[in-house]
């Protein structure tokens, strides 16, 4: 009888595990540390605009031994687009046999041999993308917002904990938790610098945002929708979301939870176009008489503010890199590297070390608190965090295709519509 013939009781698998365990330790096969820094990776990038492009730059750049594995978009002239941009500014050629087209542009390339995929297509399609990945057995960089809705919401979360049972890593684009004067400064705020924390303030107060792509006369409505997706509430879930959800990120990880309950209001004075509101303020109730004041705008103005506030029974800090407290001011030392940086460097160190790191639930307990400020604006009401994310309220069409899309119309909060002829009244 062969060697190959040898029947595989429990006895014998024990023995010749052990001896092969034996024989690599012997030949120093295991991979050494070193050698698992020098592992090569590759990526795989869905979604090839601004956004897509820059983050898989910088994974490329920030990481020895990380190459470019492939693109997956709905248009050619964004993979054309993104083909000329790596050749010149990182030296990365993709060949045509790589390049993925169409709704199922992004099966064709999880079908190839990429390890990492950058999910940084418009926010709707997030949740659905995970879950193909992780089905794939792909690690994952995803831009924030992690969804638009609640059924999305509950669609990262089940696949970010499935993702935990497979040993895939998950990097969200929630840059500031990566940004270690951030780090530094909420870790003394959570140890007690400030005393209990009593209040919070989150400002994304900018100015105008972006404008319109023209009107093509081949392009359906949405293809025209797609393509200026950052105005449209089905694709982006409005700004509160797409945007803002960097500081209502900061919020949650100073608080350590998410809010219970909102209320807020809203709407669109300046801007033209899309169903988006272009400026929002919310009140978030995270319990024992803590609350944070949210506000966020995109209208032309002389002035703005970004950032957070976090007052404390003993002090305040910006919950980035400056702590005052008992009449003393603490302030980080030096210059932080870009947590856009640090987040894909943490991410290949997660998956070469075999240590991985999840932030799907964070990025989706973030994204829908988010989600419950604008759903208390746009219904008028206060809302709960139970009821809001256990909402089957979806915004992705039914079919994805390209062709008409109905528009919802712009919100109004609480549904309510203006009449110019009801008189105000005092009694």
């Amino acid at each position: 009888m062969t060697s190959a013939q040898v029947p595989v009781s429990r006895r014998n698998f024990v023995k010749t595990s052990a001896l092969t365990g034996a024989t690599i330790a012997a030949f120093n096969i295991l991979p050494s540390k070193e050698a698992r820094a020098a592992m090569p990776l590759k990526v795989g990038l869905i979604g090839c605009g601004r956004r897509g492009k820059g983050d898989t730059k910088r994974i490329l750049q920030a990481n020895q031994g990380v190459t470019l594995g492939g693109f997956a978009d709905l248009f050619p002239d964004r993979i054309d687009a993104a083909r000329s941009f790596f050749k010149e500014s990182c030296d990365a050629v993709v060949d045509d046999d790589r390049c993925f087209v169409g709704w199922d542009a992004h099966k064709r390339l999880m079908e190839t041999d990429v390890d990492i995929v950058m999910l940084t297509t418009p926010p709707v399609f997030r949740p659905m993308l995970l879950s193909a990945a992780v089905e794939a057995n792909k690690h994952v960089f995803m831009e924030k917002p992690a969804a638009v809705d609640a059924p999305g919401v509950r669609e990262v979360i089940a696949a970010g904990e499935k993702a935990k049972a497979r040993g895939l890593s998950i990097a969200g684009g929630t840059q500031r938790r990566y940004q270690e004067d951030y780090r530094e400064t909420i870790r003394r705020i959570q140890e007690g610098a400030i005393g209990k924390i009593v209040a919070a303030r989150a400002y994304w107060v900018s100015s105008a945002a972006r404008g319109f792509s023209k009107r093509r006369p081949q392009w359906s409505d949405m293809e025209y929708q797609l393509r200026n997706w950052f105005h449209y509430l089905w694709l982006s879930g409005d700004h509160i979301v797409e945007q803002h959800v960097h500081n209502i990120d900061v919020i949650n990880w100073v608080v350590g939870k998410h809010p219970e309950t909102a209320f807020g209001y809203g709407g669109q004075v300046w801007k033209k176009g899309g169903n988006i509101w272009d400026h929002h303020t919310v009140e978030f109730d995270y319990g024992e008489d803590l609350v944070m004041t949210s506000m966020c705008r995109q209208i032309k103005s002389q002035y703005g503010k970004v950032g957070e506030v976090i007052v404390g029974s003993e002090g305040t800090s910006n919950a980035q890199n400056t702590v005052n407290a008992r009449g003393q001011e603490w302030k980080y030392p030096g210059e932080p590297v870009d947590g856009a940086v640090s987040e894909v460097v943490e991410l290949v160190e997660s998956i070469r070390n075999q240590n991985p790191i999840n932030d799907a639930r964070q990025m989706a307990e973030s994204t829908m608190t988010a989600i419950l400020g604008r759903m208390a604006e746009y219904n008028g009401t206060l809302l709960t965090w139970d009821e809001a994310i256990a909402s089957d309220e979806s915004y992705l069409p039914k079919k994805l295709e390209f062709g008409p899309v109905e528009l919802r119309p712009l919100a109004v909060t609480g549904g309510m519509k203006y009449d110019p002829t009801e008189a105000w009244t005092a009694d």
